[in-house]
């Protein structure tokens, strides 16, 4: 595999973190992070999922980020390489976000994508 690809990580934004880190205070969990995959379905036919994270799997790539470890497993890596997670507290379409430079389309719902 090309070295550019390898060191492509994902990160979050500081906004992102903040609301993270208060997440995790306020559901008094013991996580250390966040997992990060992909599904199939959805509009586009793949969707991001975001849970809270214990620990590490044996091929997962890990990132830090603003003080908050990100786990992936590597079949989900080749379509997040290289995303940054953001958080909008707008009224409308609020919450999480994924800019994903791999997704080729997109749908309105921010959750689901195509690569």
């Amino acid at each position: 595999m090309n070295e550019d690809l390898k060191n492509q990580k994902i990160s979050i934004t500081k906004k992102a973190a903040t609301r993270l880190k208060n997440i995790i205070e306020n559901e008094e969990t013991d996580s250390k992070g966040i997992r990060v995959t992909i599904d199939t379905g959805g509009c586009s036919g793949m969707s991001y999922k975001i849970t809270f994270e214990n620990e590490k799997n044996e091929f997962d790539k890990v990132f830090d980020s603003h003080g908050i470890t990100i786990f992936c497993d590597v079949k989900s890596w080749i379509y997040v390489r290289g995303c940054e997670i953001d958080f909008s507290t707008d009224l409308l379409n609020g919450g999480f976000k994924v800019n994903n430079p791999n997704a080729t389309r997109t749908c309105g719902c921010g959750i689901s994508f195509s690569a």
